[in-house]
């Protein structure tokens, strides 16, 4: 209830303030769970990509950002539930909710570089879209971002308004079934260079194949 109600309030505000396209939406299943693999430029891009879609979108997050009573509510309202470490990497509990939602029939929201890019680049990619898709059989559809760096750059708390943003669908793509070993690996890392490749073109970033480094005064 309380997602729908703050998107309710949210999306008109958003298409008030920002001229914001969505071409290849028509893309995007109606119907069934599947997977949105998107770059990370912003900390609005967490705002855009949900509300510009009919359906709920859910977003997995570190369980760190709802140790603030207001962060914890804002967070749960706007679909992110939080991943805890204990007992398992982070990644491991990342799979493990992503397909208890997926098996609900929910959509999951993830950044495969894993973090903001602090530059002009889209980074290699993590293979956590593509286990996640994998083992739960459903599509992944890449989505590009544009625009939302000049919105809301990293660093800045406050968003700018007037800015145009524009989130570009891309075909929805079928990870590979499992194989045996090394050869699996092999297979989720083609796969995952794959979406990285699609979200190149549809963002409009170069691509750049090395892993974003992890600054500790940046979070994602």
């Amino acid at each position: 209830m309380g997602y729908r109600i703050v998107k309710t309030i949210v999306w008109p505000l958003l298409r008030l303030f920002y001229k914001v396209r969505t071409p290849g939406s028509e893309q995007v299943p109606v119907e069934g769970s599947f997977i949105l693999a998107a770059n990370h430029q912003s900390f609005c891009d967490s705002l855009f990509i949900p509300f510009s879609l009919p359906r709920r979108i859910t977003y997995l997050a570190k369980a760190e950002y709802f140790d603030k009573r207001f962060g914890r509510w804002f967070l749960s309202l706007v679909g992110m539930i939080p991943i805890q470490r204990e007992g398992g990497s982070a990644s491991e509990r990342a799979i493990v909710t992503g397909l208890e939602v997926l098996g609900k029939g929910g959509i999951i929201a993830l950044y495969p570089e894993g973090t903001r890019s602090l530059d002009e680049y889209l980074h290699r990619g993590h293979t956590g879209v593509a286990r996640l898709a994998q083992a739960s059989g459903v599509p992944v559809v890449p989505v590009g971002l544009a625009g939302t760096v000049d919105v809301q750059p990293v660093g800045a708390r406050l968003m700018r308004p007037f800015r145009r943003v524009t989130l570009h669908f891309g075909e929805p793509r079928y990870a590979p079934e499992r194989q045996e070993g090394e050869a699996n690996q092999v297979a989720l890392r083609a796969f995952t260079d794959q979406v990285m490749a699609d979200l190149s073109k549809l963002s409009g970033r170069p691509y750049l194949d090395e892993y974003i480094p992890r600054p500790k005064s940046v979070t994602a």
